[in-house]
């Protein structure tokens, strides 16, 4: 479970690595204390990660922990303390608070008190998956929440890392393709609105691939967008290909998939009913949505197209002077 090599030394680790083993020392031990398996908390942890970073309501993280819990709710809406931070009067006064690392103090800035305070919740409710979907729904009041939460479990579940943080450009750098930034411009089919998303022209039937570690969640049809795929990945971010000229075999609804994986082709498709094609060039339509935990909006995807064309490249050349 631990990401990085048994070969590799901790002096080697970088920051980032070191923040993976120090989260998932955290997750197998909350699993060992609660017999909830660790993917669990690394799904909960990372959508809390997330929303944390998109919205400006909620502080963001200070630990390696991303659960927020509000001051009046871990202490006790009725409690007079606010910053209280005694196990028993916290428990008195019906606040979430807890005391994870045994030094009698539930302290709302510990990374193992604020983790142990939600395993505690989801204890309250059952260790089986069932009972988990509906803590998490009394928690977060939202089944779009939950859903998200639960596709995290999945992703994590199949690959047994925390380190999923590789991504590939939408289509295989040796095929002719280009684009520019076109997000936020004026578009008139079917009523005034904006392009979200960024357009890549390339030939008809020339490889789509996934971006990123995801989940499938919707394949289909589409009168805008034609054919097309939406894949959510662990950082709360919708990836949407369209004007697909098809899919790849047996891709489907809640499958789990990896960057560089083909899931489509290149086409024409949408701007109508099912089957309509061919009333533009072939192109692929690369948008990116984030949910932050009430709402999605969309953002400009080309700053990512060139981050990851860039890497990719890179890769290449290293790869062949190696």
């Amino acid at each position: 479970m631990i990401t990085n090599s048994p070969l590799t030394s901790y002096a080697e680790e970088t920051e980032q690595e070191k923040i993976y083993r120090e989260r998932m020392t955290l997750y197998t031990k909350m699993e060992s204390i609660t017999l909830i398996p660790w993917y669990y908390y690394a799904a909960i942890d990372q959508y809390e990660r997330s929303i944390r970073r998109a919205r400006k309501d909620i502080p963001k993280e200070q630990g390696v922990i991303g659960i927020y819990f509000k001051p009046e709710q871990w202490a006790g809406y009725l409690n007079p303390n606010p910053e209280d931070t005694n196990p028993l009067s916290i428990e008195i006064f019906g606040g979430m608070g807890q005391d994870g690392n045994g030094d009698g103090i539930a302290d709302i800035n510990n990374d193992e008190d604020v983790l142990f305070a939600f395993a505690t919740h989801l204890l309250g409710y059952g260790t089986d998956e069932e009972n988990i979907k509906i803590a998490l729904w009394d928690y977060y009041k939202r089944d779009r929440s939950v859903d998200l939460i639960m596709g995290k479990v999945k992703i994590y579940k199949t690959y047994g890392t925390l380190d999923l943080d590789k991504h590939a450009f939408p289509v295989p750098l040796r095929f002719n393709y280009s684009y520019k930034n076109t997000w936020g411009d004026a578009r008139g089919w079917g009523g005034r609105r904006i392009h979200e998303g960024t357009d890549i022209f390339a030939g008809y039937s020339t490889p789509v691939r996934a971006t990123g570690y995801g989940i499938v969640e919707i394949k289909g049809w589409n009168k805008y967008g034609g054919w097309r795929i939406g894949i959510r990945d662990i950082n709360n971010t919708y990836h949407y290909f369209a004007h697909l000229n098809g899919f790849a075999k047996d891709l489907a609804v809640g499958q789990v998939v990896e960057p560089g994986q083909i899931i489509g082709g290149v086409g024409s498709s949408g701007y109508g009913p099912p089957g309509t094609s061919g009333k533009f060039p072939p192109h692929l339509h690369y948008g990116m949505y984030k949910d932050n935990g009430k709402t999605e909006w969309s953002f400009d995807p080309y700053p990512h197209l060139k981050q990851w064309e860039r890497a990719e490249r890179q890769a290449i050349r290293k790869n062949k002077k190696g």
